[in-house]
């Protein structure tokens, strides 16, 4: 049977502070944790003396970080909006992400902020450009998420990005569950990607009532990620698959005038059981093809 992915959790979908978080990962079984914020703090703003006692606490638990989400190119932060503050984000991670070691930064790739194309085009790939020579020489992997911003809707315009940046530190964070919200199909979107994809994020979601998005446990949903992860699957995929069940936290929904909610251990937990029955059955499908 073919090696399947290891499983990882979004800390934050668990709990909002890392001893917390590390229990989630730890009952699970699982030794894979992403981390994007500590008690609400993104990894890249924290205070020096805390980001050193939470790198020492990760280590300390036996847990390996497999990426950092950062708040780069994000739907906070759209292309009109100041693009040092981006640049200094990613001269911190270049100094963080070895402690915590791992070499993954997540991406996105700016909301419009009122452009039209080709502006915003131009300038998402302008942006994108510096940020990946930044980080070349730090030794990091950018991957984008098809979630906010210039590429995260259109498989074309990743494709498009990839070939202008034209380098192995751009890669593709994949999310499973994003489509619904977005309004496309993920495993349309998905093919013709699958070669350039580092990371994943599973997650999966069904229409609310007045034109929302529900999040549910991976299956349960019109997401197709059991489609997604033959996908992958089929490709050989050897990276981390890490859940981001958005059941109880909404990250996006931060300073919006909505409360985002916070993280749930038990239903990180619920989700990340289900996640192994499917990650199961689809390598165990792929060993007797």
């Amino acid at each position: 049977m073919p090696e399947p992915p290891r499983l990882a959790g979004i800390g934050d979908e668990a709990a909002p502070g890392l001893p917390d978080q590390i229990a989630a990962v730890r009952a699970l079984g699982w030794n894979l944790l992403e981390v994007r914020t500590l008690d609400g703090v993104p990894v890249a703003a924290m205070a020096e003396a805390d980001f050193a006692r939470a790198a020492e606490r990760i280590r300390a638990a036996g847990l390996e970080v497999v990426a950092v989400a950062a708040k780069i190119g994000d739907w906070s932060r759209p292309a009109t909006g100041d693009f040092a503050v981006d640049l200094a984000e990613l001269d911190v991670l270049a100094r963080r992400c070895p402690v915590l070691g791992t070499r993954l930064v997540r991406i996105m790739s700016y909301p419009s902020g009122g452009l039209a194309e080709p502006e915003w085009g131009r300038l998402v790939r302008t942006r994108v450009r510096a940020l990946v020579h930044r980080a070349e020489d730090a030794g990091l992997v950018l991957v984008h998420e098809n979630c906010a911003g210039w590429a995260g809707e259109d498989a074309d315009r990743v494709l498009d990005l990839i070939a202008h940046v034209d380098s192995p530190a751009l890669r593709v964070l994949f999310d499973t569950g994003n489509g619904v919200a977005h309004g496309y199909d993920a495993a349309a979107m998905l093919r013709p990607l699958v070669e350039y994809v580092a990371h994943v994020h599973v997650k999966d979601a069904v229409d609310a009532p007045g034109g929302g998005t529900a999040y549910v446990l991976p299956g349960q949903g019109r997401a197709g990620v059991a489609g997604c992860l033959r996908i992958l699957a089929d490709h050989g995929y050897r990276g981390a698959l890490s859940i981001e069940p958005h059941l109880h936290l909404r990250p996006h929904l931060r300073g919006t005038g909505t409360d985002p909610g916070r993280g749930d251990p038990a239903a990180f937990a619920e989700y990340g059981r289900a996640l192994e029955g499917t990650v199961h059955r689809v390598w165990r499908t792929e060993a007797v093809r």
